[in-house]
């Protein structure tokens, strides 16, 4: 892969990520059709039945009502070949909602690493590990 194509994958990772940052769930679903493939296989394990990019769309929309204020804030890109891996700090207060737990009020913050796999442009392929574990801890649903 040239590097004018790592480079362009980089640029359109950042438009995704600005895309989340915006708080704005009908952006984030017009840019899930234009930037994800519709059958993109994502691997990291969700409680959802959907798939590809409308299983993205189901999650935006949950984190979204849960933690209205999310806010991804990305520390490292790294970009090879068709692979983009970004290392990201998510804040947000939990306001409604989240995996079974009604709203607290409280502030989490969380870390998570996702690598994107690129084709055509397009993201065709997720892995992610999301720091849970921390989130139910600061959420008070798991104990310290």
């Amino acid at each position: 892969m040239s590097t004018a194509q790592t480079t362009a994958n980089k640029a359109t990772f950042r438009r995704f990520d600005d895309a989340i940052n915006s708080g704005d769930i009908e952006l984030i679903s017009r840019m899930i059709d234009e930037l994800v493939e519709p059958d993109a296989r994502i691997h990291t394990p969700l409680p959802l039945e959907a798939t590809g990019a409308q299983l993205l769309k189901q999650v935006w929309a949950a984190l979204l009502q849960a933690y209205p204020d999310l806010h991804v804030a990305v520390e490292d890109v790294i970009a090879e070949g068709d692979k983009v891996v970004c290392r990201n700090v998510v804040t947000g207060t939990h306001q409604g909602e989240y995996m079974g737990i009604p709203p607290t009020g409280k502030t989490v913050t969380y870390d998570e690493i996702f690598i994107f796999r690129f084709a055509d442009g397009r993201i065709a392929e997720t892995w992610g590990v999301v720091d849970v574990l921390s989130q139910m801890r600061q959420l008070g649903a798991v104990p310290a």
